[in-house]
């Protein structure tokens, strides 16, 4: 039998550079449901967050706001770290707490980037993730991020993919 919803059916996040556009990249680039909230004039580090990310502009131009509201509208949060987390990152885990929702961390300096995406995978089985909300550090903060966490992205949902292929047969 196959199930009605999919652990990871969606991806949200809030648009910022970094950890945020890397899971939107791999939404974008496996035609994935994807989407979140950004702050009022799609504003990130760098300016506007570009028309192909698709966000819906918060009434509130304040990081704080989007960024709760991302973690309430998701079943759970998969959190990209280097080390622990910092700034509205750390936010982002204490806003996951506060509302009672699954928090996964991935920390790049403690994780192997290729590792069995099974893992992720489980966390989100056990904790009924179907909206899975992603972030991390700007792209500013830790130059090369937005690459890696659309690897782990990609990795994660391919690895998905498959997993209800086989539900199917």
């Amino acid at each position: 039998m196959i199930p009605e919803r999919h652990i990871f059916e969606k991806i949200i996040s809030g648009g910022q550079t970094g950890a945020d556009q890397g899971a939107l990249d791999a939404g974008l680039e496996l035609n994935h449901p994807c989407g979140g909230w950004c702050p009022k004039c799609r504003k990130s580090e760098a300016g506007s967050i570009p028309d192909k990310y698709p966000v819906t502009e918060h009434s509130s131009p304040e990081y704080p706001v989007r960024t709760e509201a991302n973690v309430v509208d998701s079943d759970g949060t998969l959190i990209f770290t280097y080390g622990q987390p910092t700034g509205g990152t750390k936010l982002t885990a204490e806003l996951a707490r506060k509302h009672g929702k699954p928090c996964y961390i991935f920390d790049f300096e403690g994780e192997a980037l290729n590792q069995d995406p099974e893992v992720i995978w489980q966390w989100g089985l056990d904790n009924d993730v179907y909206v899975l909300n992603v972030a991390g550090p700007r792209e500013s903060n830790h130059p090369g991020t937005q690459v890696l966490v659309k690897t782990v992205m990609l990795m994660l949902l391919e690895y998905a993919r498959k997993c209800y292929e086989v539900m199917k047969d």
